[in-house]
């Protein structure tokens, strides 16, 4: 069972914070872009992103954003909204650092959570605002008995 999972099932609270870092390679940008059908030369071109002053191929944004649903998934979060703020490019083999921190709950469980992405060299590229219902008493008990399974 993971942290996250486990600590919903337990019953999540205002400032409770969880952290998830995955590594982006090009061959993710490869399978993100055939899914969206988004090929845009930023993520293809070095003579395209070269042009734009980056100093290599881009990552989809909204892949790097993506991370989040790792969090969201162990959580079983229903996601309401998503405000995404792309404060720096993603590059290929950049390691991104995802910071999701609970700021409110309501009594019918609506939830706000703000996250922060970084770097590798601890420069913010990504922040968002997720809003989103938490699971229930009961569908925390069905998520403790779904653990084992997945």
């Amino acid at each position: 069972m993971t942290e996250i999972r486990e600590k919903t099932i337990q019953g999540l609270t205002t400032g409770d914070t969880f952290v998830v870092s995955r590594t982006f390679t090009e061959s993710d940008v490869n399978i993100f872009a055939d899914i969206t059908r988004d090929y845009n030369p930023v993520h293809f071109s070095e003579r395209f992103v070269a042009a734009k002053k980056f100093h290599g191929k881009i990552c989809h944004g909204l892949l790097a954003a993506g991370i989040i649903t790792e969090i969201g998934g162990q959580i079983g979060w229903l996601a309401t909204g998503m405000d995404f703020r792309f404060k720096k490019p993603v590059f290929f083999k950049d390691t991104i650092t995802c910071r999701f921190t609970i700021t409110s709950i309501d009594e019918n469980d609506r939830a706000i959570a703000d996250a922060v992405y970084k770097n590798q060299n601890g420069m913010v590229v990504l922040e968002a605002t997720i809003t989103g219902i938490l699971p229930n008493a009961q569908e925390r008990e069905i998520l403790s008995q779904l653990t084992p399974e997945r």
